[in-house]
């Protein structure tokens, strides 16, 4: 994929920055949707009593900290590995069929849960964005949601999520974070003639800190992995590089660069056994508590703590408010 990366004008080469800051930040949390402790597994069900507790806790902690939520409007996904195990085994059959149960449409649906609703809504400085409709596809990868639709079947999908966004009474997303960061040239092309702003795709925690460095792992590949780059759908691409995993030393790096360090969190720890490293539990948020205590006193009022959304309005893709371009120029090391 060609990415639109034309350097800004000015005296700040960063034009992608507030002209009072030199690096940003940002946090997003995945797969947030009502499950309690009650269901298969708790993603946010249990408010502040569960996983999500421990983000309202970083947010009291830290006054400058955003945070991006990640919701799925319907989430029918039971299990993110195939359950089904004869029918994973047989070629053709297994990728036209779900390999493991879905919850009935409409047992997650956000507009039937109304305290979840409240709850995510008054999480102070927190935007909500799609994640996915469903959560879940046929075949074998049964998280990404997003595979083999034409153009017109993600647009279908898109416009469902935000109609039970709006019957919740939630705002608008400006984004979509897809489900494990599947992203098809059908749904980037769905996404602009939905009005999105941006995409958050590439992911990549371990390519080495570089101004060149571009992902090669999930999402999207050979996207800016330290910036946000703009998309030949006229899309803003905010990437993914830095986890629960993830050393306090490639932060430290990625910010005194002048790049973006762009934290993910996945709201379920423990999903049938299935145990994401960068589960949302008491170990990751105490990390998390000591890293924003530590980039706050080396950075001060020169970091901008920030969400993907307002990213996406200062870079001004498609949707946004601003109307500028993201700049290719950084400090960064340059790559061996």
């Amino acid at each position: 994929m060609v990415i639109l990366d034309v350097p800004g004008s000015g005296p700040d080469p960063a034009a992608w920055l507030p002209v009072d800051k030199r690096c940003a930040v940002c946090f997003h949390v995945d797969d947030v949707h009502p499950s309690t402790s009650a269901d298969a597994y708790e993603a946010g069900g249990d408010l502040g009593a569960g996983a999500l507790g421990h983000v309202e806790w970083l947010l009291e902690r830290h006054s400058r900290l955003h945070v991006t939520v990640a919701t799925t409007p319907d989430w029918r996904e039971t299990s993110p590995v195939p359950t089904r195990k004869v029918l994973a085994r047989l070629p053709w059959l297994r990728d036209r069929v779900f390999l493991a149960p879905l919850l009935p449409p409409g047992t997650m649906r956000l507009d039937r849960h109304p305290d979840f609703v409240r709850y995510v809504a008054g999480l102070p400085r927190t935007e909500l964005t799609l994640h996915g409709l469903h959560h879940v596809h046929r075949g074998l990868n049964v998280p990404a949601e997003f595979q083999n639709q034409t153009t017109a079947e993600c647009l279908r999908m898109l416009e469902e999520g935000l109609s039970i966004f709006a019957a919740a009474g939630l705002p608008r997303p400006a984004g979509v974070i897809p489900p494990r960061y599947s992203t098809p040239p059908a749904l980037l092309d769905a996404m602009a003639q939905a009005g999105f702003s941006y995409v958050a795709s590439g992911r990549d925690i371990h390519t080495p800190v570089a101004a060149s460095a571009v992902s090669g792992e999930s999402g999207l590949r050979g996207v800016p992995l330290f910036r946000p780059s703009l998309l030949p759908q006229g899309l803003v691409h905010l990437p993914t590089n830095f986890q629960a995993t993830s050393t306090v030393d490639r932060a430290l790096q990625i910010l005194d660069g002048g790049g973006l360090l762009s934290i993910k969190a996945h709201i379920i720890k423990d999903c049938l056994g299935y145990v994401a490293l960068d589960g949302m539990d008491e170990l990751y948020r105490n990390y998390l508590d000591t890293l924003f205590t530590l980039l706050h006193a080396r950075y001060g009022e020169s970091l901008w703590w920030t969400t993907m959304g307002a990213i996406a309005d200062r870079v001004g893709g498609r949707g946004s408010a601003a109307g500028r371009q993201p700049s290719g120029a950084m400090s960064l090391p340059s790559v061996a």
